[in-house]
């Protein structure tokens, strides 16, 4: 993981370099070089997980993650006609867990149950490639960077709670990995512009749950894939 991160960090580095060169070489900056974005996030989840592991578990036992769709904001700063950088994010959205596994767990309804809830904020911050001459309507684009992920208001619900035996607290740790964006812009005036785009991430967290004293644990990677709708206006 730390190699590949690594790795992301060198490439991200480089890009900004190469945008660095090419804004010098571009005759002043653009006349609006800031833009702000809104638009919708679409968030699929393609979250896989280890089998819970702790004491009075049974084997199986596992999580699954809803899709969510929430409002999506970003920051962008040209340094000329091709080169940017995004500051990508929205509002945190509260995501449900689901048990995954066997129907029952003693008694208690387990797979396809809501057991957990939780809210993340999740900002991206990217490097951007936009292709073609700046006159063009229609530009497609690339992003490279890193994205953190932090976990908060994270409850066990009353399914959640039967299932563990008891009343339960929840931990995930927080995320750091790479990110990466394409997308494609469409310009209605030189400050208004429509964009669609598709991201992915690399978010992974150590799950643990504490039932009076009783602890159980497992790693999730949540593989989050986002389809975004956004409109821009430049300054």
């Amino acid at each position: 993981m730390q190699k590949t991160t690594n790795t992301i960090a060198r490439a991200a580095a480089a890009l900004l370099a190469c945008g660095a060169v090419g804004a010098q070489a571009q005759d002043g900056a653009p006349a609006n070089p800031n833009e702000l974005r809104a638009g919708v996030y679409f968030v699929h989840h393609a979250a896989t997980a280890d089998d819970l592991a702790g004491p009075f578990t049974p084997a199986g036992i596992n999580l699954s993650v809803d899709n969510v769709s929430t409002l999506y904001l970003a920051y962008i700063r040209r340094f000329d006609a091709h080169w940017s950088v995004e500051l990508a994010g929205g509002i945190p959205p509260e995501t449900k867990t689901r048990g995954k596994g066997p129907a029952v767990v003693g008694s208690v309804p387990f797979d396809g149950q809501e057991v957990a809830t939780a809210k993340w904020l999740s900002p991206s911050l990217l490097v951007d490639y936009t292709f073609l001459d700046a006159s063009s309507a229609f530009r497609p684009y690339v992003g490279l960077g890193f994205n953190f992920t932090h976990f908060y208001e994270l409850n066990s619900t009353a399914a959640g709670d039967a299932a563990n035996g008891g009343p339960t607290k929840i931990r995930l740790t927080n995320s750091f990995g790479p990110a990466a964006t394409v997308g494609l812009s469409y310009r209605i005036t030189d400050q208004i512009n429509v964009y669609g785009s598709f991201s992915v991430a690399r978010v992974n967290s150590h799950y643990t749950s504490d039932t009076s004293g009783v602890t159980r644990e497992t790693h999730i990677h949540f593989n989050p894939r986002a389809a975004v709708i956004s409109v821009g206006y430049a300054f």
